[in-house]
């Protein structure tokens, strides 16, 4: 359930990247044209007007924008405006170097990702990056963490909703048991983690809840404070139940003491075409606020507009 918006009758690619140029003449950006059109564009759309854009003025777009904007605003809009995959793949080599470095974020893309879309991103890096993901993530990440990242990033699941009910019983046991050992980064439990399908998953966690009384969640929580326990709770979140997850990543960045932007931008920008609506959803429920007007309060100018009219305001 997406929350982009896109006019049923919309300028051919050369009329757009005309009204970019525009935007970026003179001595003003008109950051709200560049808003006008990027964020009412689907991915097929803004890649198009990239290749045009490029074919008309010999210049790439992204540099452009780069150039023209800056902050919080000119993050999102470069994000929107890359593919997918090459977002992914950004997101992914920015999270393995050292003053951007996070652990959540290659967990979420590895999680919340579609089998082909992490695949797309996998090529994508190796276009971009001259190697793989696997590569470096095992090059920068440390312990207990690399393990389990490098797992979540290399597996290509199946997506059927196909589940074999005696597999979920006897991996429910296995997984039960490297708890009570407190062998949180063993093999076999990353391998159910990392390789079962979704619906495999879920229905492996059900049959651990009704067989011992808990949601796996809760039994990982014993020491709260632990990094690796939280990545590895969040991780079975966001492969089981991502507006959850991502609710919960919206909640702090925006309740917290100054807005976690980053994290803001990011959901934003990778979720309008996919399942925002859903998130927006869960994020009513859990805080009887909209999201939408958690996010204007809490940011301004056109950065506040970029992400309201990718949350499907016509009018942000």
């Amino acid at each position: 359930m997406a929350t982009l918006k896109v006019p049923s009758t919309i300028p051919s690619p050369s009329e757009d990247c005309e009204q970019l140029r525009k935007a970026f003449a003179g001595w003003g950006t008109n950051e709200a044209l560049i808003i006008d059109i990027l964020a009412h564009r689907n991915g097929a759309q803004r890649k198009k007007i990239r290749e045009t854009y490029t074919e008309t003025y010999s210049e790439d777009l992204l540099k452009d924008l780069d150039s023209e904007l800056s902050n919080d605003f000119q993050r999102v809009v470069l994000l929107w405006t890359l593919e997918p995959a090459e977002r992914d793949a950004y997101l992914v080599h920015e999270a393995t170097k050292k003053l951007t470095a996070s652990n959540w974020v290659l967990m979420e893309i590895a999680c919340s990702r579609s089998s082909d879309q992490l695949l797309s991103a996998r090529k994508a890096y190796h276009d971009k990056y001259k190697k793989s993901i696997e590569e470096d993530v095992a090059h920068h990440i440390s312990g207990d963490f690399r393990k389990l990242l490098v797992s979540l990033l290399s597996a290509f699941r199946y997506e059927g909703e196909e589940v074999n009910m005696t597999l979920a019983k006897s991996e429910a046991k296995i997984v039960h048991q490297k708890i009570c050992d407190k062998a949180y980064n063993d093999d076999e439990l990353i391998r159910i983690l990392a390789t079962r399908s979704k619906a495999q998953l879920n229905a492996t966690l059900n049959q651990y809840n009704n067989q011992f009384g808990n949601v796996i969640t809760k039994d990982l929580k014993t020491d709260p404070e632990d990094e690796y326990l939280k990545l590895l709770r969040s991780a079975i979140k966001c492969l089981t139940v991502p507006e959850k997850y991502y609710e919960k990543l919206l909640r702090l960045a925006i309740n917290k003491l100054g807005t976690d932007e980053r994290a803001l931008t990011r959901v934003v920008a990778t979720r309008a075409e996919v399942d925002l609506q859903r998130i927006a959803e869960e994020y009513q429920r859990r805080n009887s606020v909209a999201l939408d007007h958690a996010i204007a309060g809490d940011t301004s100018g056109d950065y506040e507009k970029m992400l309201l009219a990718l949350m499907g305001h016509c009018d942000a």
